[in-house]
């Protein structure tokens, strides 16, 4: 129902896991992978059993283009399970090192001269397919330095979109200080209340919600101090 077509699929990777509790490693063991390993990296269980099964799954690909890690989200509704599932911290994985959609957008990052920066994949997924490419998301972790550095790379114009609702406006001021103590310039952007970055530009389309975003975008600084001000 996100209507997300072929190309952005192909393009970022996703895919399914099904419910059959042993697909996966039963797949992975023929083609010679370890059940340990498979244990180790979280793709199956302690007992054995598929990690991410009935769920769609979300690569995590670093700067190389290399698959380093999974999301899996929940499709059933009212079941007492995660709606996420991320993979664990490992030798190939660090979650304080990995923004969700940057090996994607890296290109027109640069291109822009500019990051958008939002809270979950599919807002990544939606904002890519309307045209608005360059786009990452924080996936619910907490910004960290190395992040920071790693957006750094590309361009230090970052602008923040996050929900319109009283969660979204405190998420927007925490953690940010860390783009400014590296140097990058930072504006917000807070949506309407009842809509997130994925259900905004399908109402809007992109040209309307790329103005959008350009009028509404209030400088970081002057947002901090006019709320110290109140």
């Amino acid at each position: 129902h996100r209507g997300l077509n072929d190309r952005t699929i192909d393009t970022f990777g996703l895919g399914y896991s099904p419910k059959n509790p042993k697909h996966f490693l039963q797949y992975a063991v023929a083609k010679g992978y370890k059940e340990e390993l498979l244990k180790e990296l979280g793709l199956i269980s302690m007992n054995g059993n598929d990690f991410y099964r009935e769920r769609v799954i979300f690569p995590f690909y670093n700067l190389s283009g290399k698959i380093i890690g999974f999301g899996g989200r929940i499709l059933k509704d009212n079941v007492k399970a995660p709606k996420y599932l991320n993979s664990p911290e490992s030798e190939i994985y660090n979650k304080r090192k990995t923004r969700y959609g940057l090996y994607q957008a890296r290109q027109d990052i640069r291109k822009q001269g500019r990051c958008i920066l939002v809270e979950g994949y599919t807002d990544v997924l939606s904002l890519h397919q309307s045209g608005i490419k360059n786009v990452v998301a924080s996936s619910g972790t907490s910004l960290t330095v190395e992040q920071v550095l790693l957006i750094k790379r590309f361009t230090h114009q970052v602008l923040v979109l996050y929900d319109g609702d009283v969660a979204g406006q405190k998420a927007a001021v925490r953690g940010l200080d860390i783009f400014l103590e590296q140097g990058l310039n930072v504006k917000i952007v807070i949506l309407p209340e009842g809509h997130d970055p994925d259900s905004y530009v399908t109402e809007l389309g992109q040209d309307a919600f790329s103005s959008f975003i350009e009028k509404e975008g209030q400088d970081f600084i002057l947002m901090r101090a006019q709320n110290i001000a109140r």
